[in-house]
């Protein structure tokens, strides 16, 4: 059995107008400049107060707390306006064709909660084709590799026969550490040359290319 685990923002949802509105009014809320749309997207993937550490790094602790519960209303806020985060294309019916293989596990790790996770999977009626799901209410922030490992350790997936499928340096470094391998997709927040530089063993452009491209990767790794 292999293990394939799906980043979410950026690699299977495109969120980015959701986050970067969300994430604008959070620091206008504290009476902030907000981030520039580029730094907001650039820390898509980090849980939540590590992300906001970044972006803010000057403030005081108790003031970046804040900035995390802002976050959290706003984004709240964003949702009940059904703003607009629609799946990659492609994503639907490459997952489906995955869930579908009796040699494939498929996983999720992602710096989003566990009721955002839920949603997305009730949305898109996947709640039986993930089996594992790694949250950053329940982990380290990525890099660390808990996500991979904890996702590992509840299939009983090797290192060598796993994979995980991301937008973000964060997802490539979270992998390499992990032993697994890492695949880097183009459409999402990192660009492909840091994505490469990270670890990425391959990139790929299209969900119609993800498929072979596990195959190729995976395949490559059980040969050794």
């Amino acid at each position: 059995m292999r293990l394939l685990i799906f980043d979410c923002d950026g690699t299977i949802v495109d969120s980015q107008n959701a986050i970067v509105a969300a994430m604008a009014a959070a620091f206008a809320a504290e009476g902030l400049t907000p981030p520039a749309r580029a730094s907001t997207l650039g820390i898509v993937g980090l849980s939540l107060l590590p992300a906001i550490q970044r972006l803010a790094p000057h403030e005081p602790i108790e003031r970046q707390h804040a900035l995390v519960e802002r976050y959290r209303l706003a984004a709240a806020e964003v949702r009940a306006r059904k703003a607009e985060e629609p799946l990659f294309p492609g994503a639907a019916s490459t997952i489906a064709a995955l869930g579908a293989r009796q040699d494939t596990w498929l996983g999720i790790a992602t710096g989003k909660s566990r009721r955002g996770v839920d949603r997305l999977l009730a949305e898109n009626g996947w709640q039986d084709y993930f089996t594992t799901i790694q949250t950053a209410d329940d982990n380290p922030s990525k890099p660390h590799p808990a996500m991979v490992e904890r996702a590992m350790a509840e299939t009983g997936a090797h290192a060598a026969a796993t994979v995980l499928i991301g937008d973000t340096t964060f997802d490539m470094e979270m992998a390499k550490a992990a032993g697994a391998a890492a695949i880097g997709v183009s459409w999402g927040y990192h660009p492909v040359g840091n994505l490469i530089a990270a670890g990425a063993d391959m990139i790929v452009d299209t969900y119609a290319a993800l498929e072979q491209a596990c195959d190729d990767v995976l395949g490559e790794r059980t040969r050794r």
